[in-house]
Formats: structure tokens, C-alpha cells, sequence
């Protein structure tokens, strides 16, 4: 039974040990920020500043990067003024589910509020902010076509026409037109939005009047830089880029690896069916181009520690008096699963429930079927807890009965020790021999328990990352299931609970690790305290099923003898 403690205590070492590295991600030391080359404060609002696409090479001097397009190599502009983000006139964007601004410069996504999420649940009135173009946290969606010919096409530095300022949608969906014309180039942007959708559809009908033929490419790609956006200080959940392609689904891109270039470095192709995206915790912003079309990925990193990932489409060539459309997706909303899972493959694993994503989708499933039918979260999480206990209920009981018997071996054990004293050898040989001699196996407790916790570590996940959980009430006090108990009485009880299943379970002979095993349910008390209380309730669940379990089994051993 040692051995099954010194287990258990391992465990315990690398649950800290992530919650180290969990800590080391918000608090510990950060990489050495570009510095900017401008005067701009971190502090300074940059409504009226100048934009910049960032640069290939990760230094700050914000070179004009090249982007290898199918055919020959293609400049993409850079910003030369002394601001990052240049700005020329807003359009305000209403819809059921956004508030958004539109910048003339270059038509970007300058700032997106959602009314349907709101900052706090005591906030209902001050919405969301996912996207913001001031600093501290600088985050905006960008889009453009560039031609090899300079001046020939519009990028995100170039001015925009646009008939309105104010736009609101009133029927199913909403054209915003934006215009550009230039030596015989017309080209009309066109943001259109649906009722009750967070796709956003951006084409560019690009109309070629001049005599000669016409040669460009559409890009996008998301300015953001790192930044402190709150949440639980416990509990790390990833801020950063991702990408897709047929080879890997979802794959992240770091802060880190947009600093030291690592993905430029590997010079991949071209290729169809992909996806880039900024996620955070709960929401997600995505470039979705067409799949037919290859599409190269890069990331960058310039002045005033803005980080930059993008994609840019294959070069298209326009004949004199003929017209083309370059077509592009933008989704930014929550991480709803189903959604995503629509919109292209992969989508929907922004909703990181890391290595166990197969385990956690299914548990998430059923949950939400659970929710449809109660309309209740934290009930969902009760059922679907005790869904899991039962389905676990025969290798939980072989468990308990192993533990129950090496409960009852428990006084025999100590007289062992008393006998051996420090004689480790003679102790263990003494021991193996009266677990043979009564038919025990002392890891009986624990490989059963092992079995069942990459099912408990999805559904931890599952919790952690839905964002369905967000500001979902329960009973009572709680009204966030996605934020801390208020008045901690569900992690007091979870320690209660603990404190119960100490004094079933049979006591370590070692006497260091029997204080330490004492220790364990006042140290988890203080660490849950700070989690959200939907972890909480789970655990507070599994805890009072195990009990009953665990006691009604150890009963009948005692009983027997």
C-alpha cells in the first residue's frame, strides 16, 4: 500500500508542477519585447494612428516583407509612418449579435463588440470586447489584394470610399461597401453580415478598365499583440495563433514561435483547405479563404510588440474590361463547437481540450444534450458526473474492495513495521508475503483509479474551455458556473469530502506519509477556492459518489470478517 501512496503523492507532485507551469505562463518572465521604433507609449490611444503589415524577418525595423506567392515572389506594403495604426473614418456596424467599426484605411476590422457576452455577469449592459485597435490590447482584422505593379491594388494602407457611416441590419443580412478606384482599377470591398451569425463575408470585385491586364493576390491576416486579458490566475487557458492544413488540423502558433520565426523557417508550400486564428479563452477570430485555392501561411512580428499571422491566395490575372471576385471568410465570436464545425474542418478544435480532444468532444456532447433537456448547466454537470461514475461503477468497486481489505490488513501491517523497523527489505518481503497469503493485490486500488483519469482530465477540459459555461448560472449563490464560489462553500465541502475519503481509505504505515496525506484535502480546499466553481461542483459530485460507493463496500468487508 506504500507503493500506492508514493503514487498518489507523485500525482500530486505534477498536478503543482502543471499549476507551476500554469503560473510561469502569466507571471514568470517574458520574452524580450520588440522595441518600437517609434514615440508611441504603451498607454497612447492609436485611434488616429498608422497601420503596418508586419514583417518576415522577426527584427523591429519593419522591413517590407516578402510573401512567396504560387508564381513570384510579392511585397506586401509596410506602414513608414511614426504611428502603428493609421486611421481615416469609422463606419459603425450594427447587427443582433455584433457592434462593430470599420475603418476606411484599408477597410479593417478596427474594433468588435458583443452585445450577447457581456464583460461580467453583473455588467450586463458593457459588452464584450473582442477585437480593439488601442493599446493595451491592440487586436484587428486585415484584408487587401496586392499586385506586383506598386499603387495597382488596394491594401490595408490604402483609403476607402463609403456612401454611409452608420449601418444597421434590419432584415437577414447587411452589405457594407467600401470603394477604391485607381487608373482604370475599380475595386468595391463588400462586408456582408447575416442575422443572428458571427460569419462575416468580405469579397473584393475587382473591375478592370484600363488597357492593360490587371495581376494581384487577397490576403488577411490579424495584428495582435500579448497581452493581460484577466481570468483566473490558477487556471491557464491558451492566448495565440493557429493554423490548419490537410497534414495537421489544428496546429498552435505561439507568440514565441512568431518571435523566433520558427514557422517561416520551415518554408512550407502552398496549400489548400486551411485556416488561420487568434484564439483566446472562449473566443476565436478566423481567416477561412476558399479550399479550392492554395494559400501560403506566414507569421511575422514588428515595432511596439505587435505580432502578425496571415495568409495570402493565389495571384489571379484580370483582362482589360473584364471584372473578378476574390472571395474570403471572417468569423470572430464565441467558440461555439457546432458552428465552427460548419464553417471548415478543424474549426472547431480552437476549443482546446488539448491531447484528450477526443475524449472531451463526446463528454461535451452529451452534456449539451443533458442542458437541452434540463436547461440548466450545473445540472448537466451533476448528471453527466454521475453518467461517469456509473459507467466506471465495476472498476470503482475493485478498487474500493482492494482498499477495504488492505484497510482491514491495516493493524497486521503496523505490527509488521514495528517488528522490521528499518529494515526495508525484510519489510517489503514480509508484506508481499501476507498480501499473497490473503489474496490482495496492493496496487488493486490504484490501476483501476488510473484507468479513469484521462476520462476525468477531458472533462476537466470540457469545463474549462466550453464557452457555453460562461456566465451560466446555477442555484443560489452561484450565478457564474466559469468563475470562482463566491462565498467558497463549494470548496470547503469538496475539502469536507476529501477529509471523508482520508479516513476510508486504509492509513499509510509511513508516518511522513500519513501527515502528508492528512495535508492533502486542506491544501486542495485553498486551490479550488480560486477555480471556477462548474470544476468545483464536478469534483464536490464525483467525491460524495465516491464516498457512498466506497463506504457501502467497505461496510460489507467488515462485515465478513
Amino acid at each position: 500500500m506504500d507503493n500506492v501512496r508514493l503514487i498518489l503523492i507523485m500525482s500530486l507532485g505534477f498536478i503543482l508542477l502543471l499549476m507551476y507551469q500554469a503560473w510561469q505562463q502569466d507571471y514568470g518572465p517574458k520574452p524580450q519585447q520588440p522595441v518600437a521604433s517609434t514615440s508611441t507609449t504603451a498607454g497612447q490611444n492609436l485611434d488616429n494612428t498608422s497601420s503596418s503589415v508586419p514583417s518576415i524577418s522577426n527584427s523591429s525595423s519593419e522591413e517590407i516583407p516578402t510573401i512567396t506567392s504560387t508564381t513570384s515572389p510579392v511585397e506586401l506594403p509596410v506602414a513608414k509612418n511614426t504611428h502603428p495604426l493609421e486611421s481615416n473614418s469609422r463606419i459603425f456596424v450594427e447587427t443582433d449579435v455584433f457592434k462593430l467599426e470599420l475603418d476606411t484605411m484599408g477597410g479593417d476590422v478596427r474594433r468588435i463588440y458583443l452585445p450577447n457576452y457581456p464583460v461580467a455577469i453583473d455588467k450586463p449592459d458593457e459588452p464584450m470586447i473582442l477585437m480593439n485597435d488601442t493599446l493595451p490590447n491592440l487586436f484587428v482584422a486585415q484584408s487587401g489584394l496586392v499586385s506586383k505593379e506598386k499603387g495597382a491594388a488596394p491594401t490595408h494602407l490604402t483609403a476607402y470610399t463609403s456612401e454611409k457611416s452608420h449601418y444597421k441590419l434590419k432584415d437577414e443580412s447587411l452589405d457594407v461597401k467600401l470603394s477604391w478606384q485607381k487608373a482604370g482599377i475599380k475595386v468595391t470591398k463588400i462586408y456582408t453580415f447575416h442575422k443572428g451569425s458571427y460569419v462575416i463575408g468580405v469579397k473584393y470585385i475587382v473591375e478592370n478598365n484600363s488597357e492593360n491586364q490587371w495581376q494581384g493576390s487577397l490576403y488577411g491576416q490579424f495584428q495582435r499583440n500579448e497581452a493581460d486579458l484577466g481570468g483566473s490566475r490558477f487556471l491557464y487557458t491558451y492566448m495565440g495563433g493557429a493554423i490548419s492544413s490537410p497534414d495537421k488540423l489544428y496546429e498552435k502558433i505561439s507568440f514565441d514561435d512568431m518571435r523566433d520565426g520558427s514557422f517561416n523557417k520551415e518554408n512550407r508550400a502552398p496549400w489548400k483547405q486551411g485556416w488561420a486564428a487568434m484564439l483566446q479563452h472562449y473566443f476565436v477570430a478566423a481567416w477561412i479563404p476558399n479550399p479550392d485555392q492554395p494559400y501560403k501561411y506566414e507569421t511575422a512580428v514588428f515595432s511596439g510588440g505587435r505580432n502578425a499571422l496571415r495568409l495570402k491566395g493565389p495571384q489571379k490575372t484580370i483582362a482589360p474590361n473584364q471584372q473578378e471576385t476574390f472571395n474570403i471568410t471572417l468569423y470572430a465570436g464565441p467558440k461555439i463547437q457546432k458552428k465552427l464545425a460548419e464553417l471548415a474542418p478543424g474549426l472547431e478544435l480552437t476549443v482546446d481540450y488539448g491531447w484528450l480532444w477526443f475524449l472531451a468532444q463526446p463528454v461535451f456532447w452529451m452534456m449539451s444534450k443533458i442542458h437541452q433537456w434540463l436547461g440548466n448547466w450545473g445540472w448537466a454537470i451533476i448528471i453527466i458526473t454521475i453518467m461517469i461514475k456509473l459507467a466506471f461503477f465495476h472498476l470503482s468497486a475493485t478498487s474500493y474492495k482492494s482498499m477495504a481489505n488492505m484497510r482491514r490488513l491495516q493493524p497486521r501491517l503496523v505490527s509488521l513495521k514495528e517488528r522490521y523497523g528499518d529494515d526495508k527489505a525484510r519489510l517489503n518481503k514480509a508484506m508481499m508475503e501476507m498480501y499473497k497469503k490473503e489474496k490482495i493485490n496492493p496496487l488493486g486500488g490504484c490501476l483501476p483509479i488510473l484507468v479513469q483519469i484521462p476520462v476525468f482530465i477531458a472533462l476537466y477540459w470540457v469545463l474549462l474551455e466550453s464557452v457555453e459555461l460562461r456566465q451560466a448560472p446555477f442555484i443560489f449563490w452561484i450565478k457564474d458556473l466559469s468563475t470562482q464560489d463566491p462565498y467558497y462553500v463549494l470548496p470547503v465541502i469538496m475539502g469536507i469530502t476529501m477529509f471523508l475519503q482520508h479516513h476510508l481509505n486504509p492509513a499509510p504505515v509511513d508516518p511522513i506519509q500519513k501527515k502528508v496525506m492528512m495535508a492533502l484535502p486542506f491544501v486542495f480546499t485553498i486551490f479550488f477556492a480560486f477555480f471556477p466553481s462548474g470544476l468545483v461542483l464536478y469534483w464536490v459530485v464525483n467525491n460524495i459518489l465516491s464516498i457512498s460507493q466506497q463506504w457501502v463496500i467497505t461496510k460489507k468487508i467488515d462485515d465478513t470478517v
